[in-house]
Parts: C-alpha cells; sequence; structure tokens
C-alpha cells in the first residue's frame, strides 16, 4: 500500500509538473503554465492493462504485477483531482493559497467520505438481501452512479474519486458480502461493463481525432511539425517515468513489497496510457468550443496529442513487454516453484492414467487407445523418468530450504483462506468474521519472507474474554439472559477461534495430501500447531465459565447448514426436470423464509443436560434403556480438563471412557507411523474398549486436548455385560473395531469421520471368530483386523502376527487407499501381508470391505445429483427419517463370516446415532436419570 500510495500521490505530481515543464518550455504552443500543467496531469493516470496481463500470463512476480495494478487504481483518482485544479485554473478561476487548500480538502476527502458512507450504506442493505444475483448486481451498479452523481453534481467534489473509493470499500469490506455464484456473476458483469466503457470511450476518441485531423486542415497545417511533436512527447512522458521511478525508488526499495532494479525498469516500461486519460481529453475538446479561455484549436491538439501517447505506449510499450521480462529473467520460475510443478505433472500422470482406468473401457463401445489419448494430452510429454520429491535438498543451492519454507508456507496460507471462503458457503462464519481472518491471511502473506506464519497474530486483537462477564454468573440474573448477553459478546471471538483451528486443519491436510512428508512441510505445520495453541485455549476458557455458549454457536451453524442443503436440494430437483417452475418458487421461498428468520432471530438454546448426552452416544445410546442403566449404575459424569492423560500406554486395563463432548489425542511409542497427521477422537468414541474386551494392557496414550466430558465406566461392568448376552459380545468388538482402525490405519481412515469409520464396520464387514484352526486368505479390495488371538502368515515370510494388526493381501494394489497404505508398511509392525494366514482356534477377525467403502465415499461428494428415494411413508416428516433412510445392506457374503443379527442391529443403531444424534429417538424414551457431575 505504501508504494501504491508513493506512486499514485507524489509519483503523479512530479510527473505532471515535469511533462507540463516541458510542454511549455520547449513545444512551440505558446501555452500557458496552467495549460500545459494540464496536459501534464491529463497524462498522469496510468492504464497498464496489457502490462498487468502480460505479467501474469508469464508468471512473474504477483509482487510486481500488485504495484502495477495497485498505481494504476490509485493514480486515476489522484490525476483526476489535480486535472481539475489545473482546470479550473486554466478556465479563469483564480485561486489563492487558502483556495488551493480548501478545495484539494474538499475534493479528496470529500470524495474519500462519502465514497465510504455510500459503501457503508449499500453493505447494510445487502444484509436483507439473500441469495439474489440480480440484485445484488443491481444494488452495485445503482449505488455507482448515484455516489458518482451526487458528489460531482451535488456537493461538487471529485466523482471519479468516490467511485474508486467505493471500489476500494467493496475489495477491503464487502468482499464477503458476495458469495458462491453471485460473486462470479457480479464479477463477470463489472468485466463486461468496464471492457464496454473502454470501448465507447476509444471508439469515441478515434472519431473525434480523425474528425479533427482530416475536417480541421488549418490546425495541421499551422502546426505543421505536429507528429514529430507527438513524438518528441512520448520521449518525454517515458522520461518523466523514469525521472519519478527514480526519485522515487530509495522508498519504493524499503517500503512495502521492496523492490530492485529489475522491477524499477519493468516499472518505468509499464507507464501505459488508456481510456481515463483519453476522457479527460474529451471533455477538455467539449469546453474548449464554448470556452474563451481554451482555444478550440488547443482542445483539438489535446485530443490529438492524448490519443497519439494512448496509442504509441499501447503499441511501443505494451508489445514489447514480453521481451523485456524475458531480457530481465523476470518471466522464470523460482527453483522451488519449478520443483513443485514437476510434482504436480507427475500426480497429473496419475490422474490421467485413474481416469483413463476409469472411462477407458465401455460396455458398450469397448476399450480405447491409451498411445492416441496419450498424445492429446501435450502438457504432460515432458514427464520422464522418477518422480522426485519437491523438498529433497539439492547441493548446488544451499538456499533451496529456505525458498521451499517461504513457498510452503505461502501454498499453506492460501490453502487457508480457501478454507475461509468454503466455511463462509456453509454458514460456518460470519460476513464479518470471514472479512477479519482473511484479513489476517492478507498480512501474514506480506510477512512469510520475514517470519514464521503469524495469521493468529492479526486476529488476536478480536480474542478477548473481559473479567466483567463473571459477573454474570451471580444466580441474580435469569439464565436466559445471561445466555443473551454472552453469546451475542463472545460469539465473533468463538467464530474466529473455531474458524482459525478448522482451516489451519484442512490446510495441513490438504498440504500433506499433495506433497507428503518432508522435513519443510513438517516445519510450517509445527508453526500452524503454535499458531493454534492461544485459540484452542481460549475456547477452552469459554467451554468452562461459559458452556452454553459454544453449544449455541454450533446449534446455529447446524441450522444455517440443514437450511442451505435444502435449498441446493430443490434447485437440484428443478434441473433434473421433478419439479415445475411454479412448484420450485413455492418451496425456495419457503426455505429462504427459514433463512431470513435464522439470520434475523438467531436460536437460543439451553444447555444439554447429561442423560441428553448418554442417549446419543453410540455406545451407550444403541443398548438397551436397562442394560444401559446397569453399566452406568452410580457413575459420575467426569469433566477433564485440557492436557488430562486418561490413561497411559502399557498400564493394564481398569475401564472405558466415553467420549460425550471434547478432543482427546493420542500417542505411542510402540506404533510408530509417521502418516498420522492429526491423531484425534471426538465425541462418541469409546476410548480403552478393546483393551478391557481383550484383556490385554493399553496400546498407546491417551490425552485431552480440550476439556472432554465424559463417562468413566469401569472394566469390571463392562466384563459382566459381555458375559451376559453375546450379541453384546460382538457389538463391543464391533466399537473397539472403529477406535482401532483409526490408530492403526491412519493412511485411511485418519481423514475419515468417526460416523463414517462405524457406517463401514456396521455395514461393509463381516466379523468371525474361528472356534478351530484353519487357513483363510484376505480377499482383494479387503482389510483385515486382527482383534483376538494370533495367527501365522504365509507368503514371503512367515511370522506369528499377535493382536491388535492390520492383514493385508500379498498382492492386488488395486485402488488408492491400498496404495497409500503400502507407502508406510515397512515402518508400520503392525501391518501385515500375506497370500493367507493360518488362525489359531479363539481368533476373532473383523474383514472390511474397502471396494464397497470406496463406492460409497465417491458417492457421498454427488448425491445432490442423485435423488434419494424414500418410502411415501417417509414422506410426512422430513426431519424424523434417520432410522429408515439409512437402511444397512447385507454385508458382502464371505465364507468364514458368521453374522449375529442382534449384534448387528445395535451397531446400525450406533451407527444412525453417530449420525444423526438427538434425531433418533430412545428406545424407551429419553431415561429419567440424571447424573452428577465430577470435576
Amino acid at each position: 500500500m505504501a508504494q501504491m500510495l508513493l506512486l499514485a500521490g507524489p509519483g503523479v505530481i512530479l510527473s505532471t509538473f515535469l511533462l507540463g515543464a516541458a510542454l511549455k518550455l520547449i513545444f512551440p504552443y505558446n501555452w500557458s503554465w496552467t495549460t500545459s500543467l494540464l496536459l501534464g496531469a491529463l497524462l498522469g493516470a496510468t492504464d497498464p492493462v496489457a502490462v498487468v496481463a502480460h505479467l501474469k500470463e508469464l508468471g512473474a512476480s504477483k509482487k510486481l504485477s500488485t504495484i502495477i495494478e495497485g498505481e494504476s487504481v490509485m493514480n486515476d483518482g489522484i490525476a483526476i483531482v489535480i486535472f481539475q485544479l489545473f482546470f479550473r485554473m486554466a478556465t479563469g478561476s483564480g485561486m489563492k493559497w487558502a483556495a488551493l487548500v480548501k478545495f484539494l480538502a474538499q475534493v479528496s476527502l470529500g470524495a474519500v467520505g462519502i465514497g465510504i458512507a455510500f459503501g457503508l450504506a449499500s453493505v447494510l442493505w445487502l444484509k436483507f438481501v439473500f441469495n439474489d444475483t440480480v440484485i445484488e448486481i443491481t444494488l452495485t451498479l445503482a449505488m455507482s452512479y448515484i455516489a458518482y452523481f451526487t458528489a460531482q453534481e451535488w456537493l461538487d467534489v471529485s466523482g471519479v474519486l468516490t467511485v474508486m473509493t467505493l471500489g476500494m470499500f467493496y475489495a477491503a469490506v464487502a468482499r464477503t458480502a458476495f458469495t458462491g455464484d453471485g460473486q462470479q456473476s457480479l464479477h463477470h458483469f463489472w468485466e463486461m461493463v468496464a471492457y464496454i466503457a473502454n470501448t465507447l470511450i476509444f471508439i469515441l476518441s478515434g472519431v473525434v481525432i480523425a474528425e479533427s485531423v482530416l475536417g480541421n486542415t488549418t490546425t495541421f497545417k499551422s502546426h505543421e511539425y505536429s507528429w514529430g511533436y507527438l513524438i518528441l512527447l512520448y520521449v518525454f512522458v517515458q522520461i518523466s517515468r523514469i525521472a519519478m521511478v527514480a526519485v522515487l525508488y530509495p522508498c519504493l526499495r524499503y517500503f512495502g513489497y521492496g523492490l530492485d532494479w529489475r522491477e524499477a525498469t519493468v516499472l518505468v516500461w509499464s507507464g501505459l496510457r488508456g481510456a481515463v486519460s483519453l476522457s479527460l481529453s474529451l471533455s477538455v475538446k467539449r469546453s474548449s468550443d464554448s470556452s474563451s479561455y481554451i482555444s478550440p484549436e488547443t482542445g483539438i491538439l489535446f485530443v490529438f496529442f492524448t490519443g497519439g501517447i494512448v496509442f504509441l505506449t499501447l503499441v511501443l510499450n505494451g508489445s514489447t513487454t514480453q521481451f523485456i521480462l524475458q531480457f530481465l529473467d523476470l518471466d522464470k520460475l523460482s527453483a522451488a516453484k519449478r520443483r513443485i510443478l514437476n510434482y504436480t505433472k507427475y500426480e497429473m500422470m496419475n490422474k490421467a492414467l485413474e481416469v483413463f482406468g476409469d472411462f477407458g473401457d465401455d460396455e458398450e463401445l469397448g476399450p480405447a487407445d491409451w498411445p492416441t489419448v496419450k498424445k492429446y494430452i501435450a502438457s504432460l510429454s515432458d514427464v520422464e523418468g522418477e518422480k522426485t520429491h519437491p523438498h529433497t535438498q539439492s547441493d548446488s543451492d544451499d538456499k533451496l530450504d529456505v525458498m521451499n519454507l517461504e513457498d510452503i508456507r505461502i501454498r499453506f496460507l492460501n490453502g487457508v483462506q480457501a478454507a475461509y471462503w468454503k466455511m463462509l458457503e456453509e454458514g460456518r462464519i460470519t460476513q464479518n468474521i470471514a472479512n477479519v481472518v482473511m484479513q489476517s491471511v492478507d498480512e501474514a502473506l506480506d510477512l512469510v519472507y520475514q517470519a514464521p506464519l503469524s495469521d493468529w497474530k492479526c486476529v488476536k486483537a478480536n480474542v478477548h474474554f473481559p473479567n466483567y462477564y463473571k459477573f454474570l454468573q451471580i444466580r441474580l440474573f435469569p439464565q436466559k439472559l445471561v445466555t443473551y448477553f454472552i453469546v451475542e459478546r463472545l460469539e465473533s471471538a468463538c467464530y474466529i477461534c473455531s474458524a482459525f483451528l478448522r482451516a489451519h486443519r484442512i490446510s495441513r491436510r490438504q498440504l500433506h495430501g499433495f506433497i507428503g512428508d518432508s522435513e519443510v512441510a513438517s516445519t510450517v505445520f509445527g508453526e500452524s500447531e503454535t499458531e493454534g495453541e492461544e485459540a484452542k485455549q481460549f475456547l477452552e476458557d469459554v467451554r468452562v465459565a461459559f458452556p452454553q455458549v459454544l453449544h449455541v454457536l454450533k446449534t446455529r451453524q447446524v441450522t444455517y447448514s440443514v437450511i442451505k442443503h435444502l435449498s441446493d436440494y430443490v434447485q437440484n430437483l428443478e434441473k433434473v426436470g421433478l419439479l415445475e417452475k411454479k412448484e420450485i418458487i413455492h418451496l425456495h421461498d419457503a426455505v429462504q423464509i427459514d433463512l431470513k428468520k435464522l439470520l434475523r432471530n438467531p436460536p437460543l438454546v439451553k444447555n444439554p443436560k447429561s442423560h441428553d448426552l448418554v442417549s446419543v452416544n453410540p455406545l451407550l445410546g444403541a443398548l438397551p434403556p436397562t442394560t444401559r442403566d446397569a453399566l452406568l449404575g452410580s457413575t459420575k459424569l467426569t469433566m477433564k480438563i485440557r492436557g488430562s492423560t486418561l490413561y497411559k500406554e502399557g498400564s493394564m486395563p481398569n475401564g472405558i471412557w466415553v467420549i460425550l463432548n471434547g478432543v482427546v489425542v493420542w500417542a505411542s511409542k510402540s506404533i510408530r507411523n509417521k502418516h498420522s497427521l492429526h491423531p484425534t477422537f471426538t465425541h462418541g468414541s469409546s476410548l480403552g474398549l478393546y483393551e478391557v474386551v481383550n484383556g490385554r494392557p493399553y496400546i498407546c496414550d491417551m490425552i485431552t486436548d480440550s476439556m472432554v466430558l465424559c463417562f468413566f465406566i469401569k472394566a469390571e461392568k463392562v466384563l459382566a455385560l459381555l458375559s451376559s448376552d453375546p450379541a453384546i459380545e460382538d457389538f463391543f468388538w464391533k466399537e473397539s473395531a472403529t477406535v482401532l482402525s483409526k490408530i492403526l490405519l491412519p493412511q485411511l481412515f485418519e481423514k475419515v469421520p468417526m460416523q463414517e469409520v462405524r457406517a463401514l464396520v456396521a455395514e461393509k464387514s463381516t466379523m468371525s471368530r474361528y472356534p478351530v484352526e484353519e487357513s483363510i486368505e484376505v480377499p482383494h479390495h479387503f482389510i483385515g483386523l486382527l482383534l483376538e488371538g494370533h495367527i501365522k502368515g504365509q507368503g514371503i515370510q512367515e511370522e506369528l502376527i499377535e493382536s491388535p494388526a492390520a492383514l493385508m493381501p500379498l498382492y492386488g494394489d488395486t485402488n488408492k487407499q491400498e496404495s497409500d497404505i503400502s507407502v508406510g508398511i515397512e515402518s508400520a509392525s503392525f501391518l501385515h501381508r500375506a497370500s493367507c494366514y493360518q488362525v489359531e482356534p479363539g481368533t476373532r477377525v473383523v474383514m472390511l470391505n474397502i471396494a464397497a467403502y470406496e463406492v460409497h465415499r465417491s458417492l457421498v461428494p454427488h448425491t445432490k445429483d442423485h435423488l434419494t428415494r424414500f418410502k411415501s411413508s417417509d414422506h410426512e416428516g422430513l426431519m424424523s427419517w434417520p432410522d429408515q433412510c439409512y437402511k444397512p445392506t447385507q454385508p458382502h457374503e464371505h465364507p468364514i463370516a458368521e453374522t449375529n443379527e442382534h449384534a448387528n442391529n445395535l451397531s446400525v443403531r450406533a451407527m444412525q446415532l453417530s449420525m444423526y444424534g438427538s434425531m433418533i429417538e430412545d428406545d424407551a424414551g429419553t431415561s429419567a436419570q440424571d447424573f452428577p457431575e465430577n470435576k
């Protein structure tokens, strides 16, 4: 910003006076100083559209294109203000110093104030517009013209500067007011408007110049060297640009983004002139026809010189910029970017092969020819040799690590900003919150070359917990009033913290999935984890002091998400042709009314009671009420603060921890797997269940990463329940497999929500217990989990495998998940391959059908394109169908499978509770029992 202000402010003034002096002292037109400076100011506005296009096309520095484009936006308004000043002076309005200062303050500061006022009004107006692109576009168009007319005609200030301020206000404050399709439509609309306006100005200027040259020969006969002076003026324009950049270079070099001599050279050559200069010259031409101060001959010369300079700068400067960039080596990618580019091409080739595998063979048309397909993929023709990781150390470049670190920080922050946009569209954050967090990313991007990730520092000022809120905890105040004030005051801070943590987590996963493991990436991930510590601590403080706040905010998010998905569903019904326009309008209006009601009157909900949390827990809620009450007995609800150890690796199990709310992380010394990026368990997890039912020591440490609300159930009660009912025993074994799969196979299951893992175990798996010794095989597309006993692998090497372990077939990495798992097979002692396995009596194995799971996962993103069919009775209550709509499918038939219908029903109910929570009714209603808290 500082560099842009320098170029647009002092730079334009200096250029104006240099050109004015040249016109007065060298050109033979006998113009006054004010007239000469008027033409100098007119030529002060740059329009480097062609240069910026070349910079973006050739992949040049984003910093340089930002400076050039920013200067163009700002100097238009400043050049017009200076033009208006000299135009008044040239037309006989004498100005003393006091009047001069008053004029500049009125025109400039007044225009800025009016632009901001109209920006605030339009932003407030937009809050009452819901998903109406036409109204949003109309509002921005009307506001622009009304602001210009109000400033220029009524208040006698710069209309152009007002509109420029309005546009900058939209970019800085209101960019999140337009999301999704509306933002794209708005962008395309204003691009078209700008194109049409520029075209009209160029056409009009060309007509006027042609008429002046061809129809008014006396002017050019009396000034027969005008064409030569046009060339001379072009030279002076370039000299003034060189002088301006040279004078400001020390400041440009040390302020803002910095600037070296090569970038300064491009900055000099990017001083193209365009539509603003042409429109101002046309206004002078029009005034000269009726003014006694500016002769018609001067008006014609103004249009001629301006049009000539615009033409010469566009043809000479614009067309040669590409060669200057190549000569100065500014079009070349850095070593870090080249490595990322080459690495990406290999990934693209893998993707091309994957797509070819999906579409290459067709039942009706037959197979496709890969060599022919590859011939048309010219962009990947240079992908040869072995794929090299982009962060591999180069002996010839000692600075590569630093370059890689800066590059990964930029990519990481870009991923964070993309996550914020996604959260805004999903309704997880409001427009005001989105502005705050996105501004923090913009500021952090400016600092990646100097310091580690610092986007938290930019939002920290908005996250605070004033002490006077504790006063509201006094029981003298009604609870509803307390909740209202707490939610309203802490809402933004909690949204910022949760959005910050979620965006960083998403970016870490995406970056890790793209480039894998490296020291550079691990450094950036460590910086990200450090950045999030204060955000986690603030949420912990809120959860301890005012637990109802987070519950209210989450309820608002879910409500918005449900309404948004209903709106998308209605739109999809129209696309597939199942509903007519009138029906669509009716449903759309009904959904929009619900959305308006939510945004204007957000819900205030009560903090859930302990028995409500128990009834929706997948493990406890799936059990019959009498069995559940017997299991819990006198168990107390426990609150664990962050950093508490639930149990340690190697210790004997004394019970299980049922997580009702909060986050728990696991760590293990024996399970060394570098592929675990985010080893966490959240609400709905039953930790320690596997160790209790198997009677073996805990396999890892479990430490709370937030304040955790949980039950601790003693091992004796669990074991007593196991012996009472075989169905419950099988159900507990399956529940333990959901936690065990995330620990043993993080490459496959770490990024998968717990409810999807539970659905895989409940629907796409078979559990078998072998009473006698026999030989089994793990089919292709399957993964086995050895839960109990031990087996002997047969194949490349025979080995005795003890539980717990993951079992894979010896060959057949035919899908991406299995290929990803194979990457870490050497470093994971619990993962085994064999052609077949010899099981011992009493061995228990769960077979997970990964192929069916892949099909299910691939269909999930496209469910909006496929209409789910319900029974007619299910249409009567849309929000009460979970226990029917997710009807379990029959598991894959396997010769070793022994199914238990009752146990499977319990697993299916646990899956439904995990997905739909309180929407699933308790078998016997909500238990009246409430549980005391034990902190």
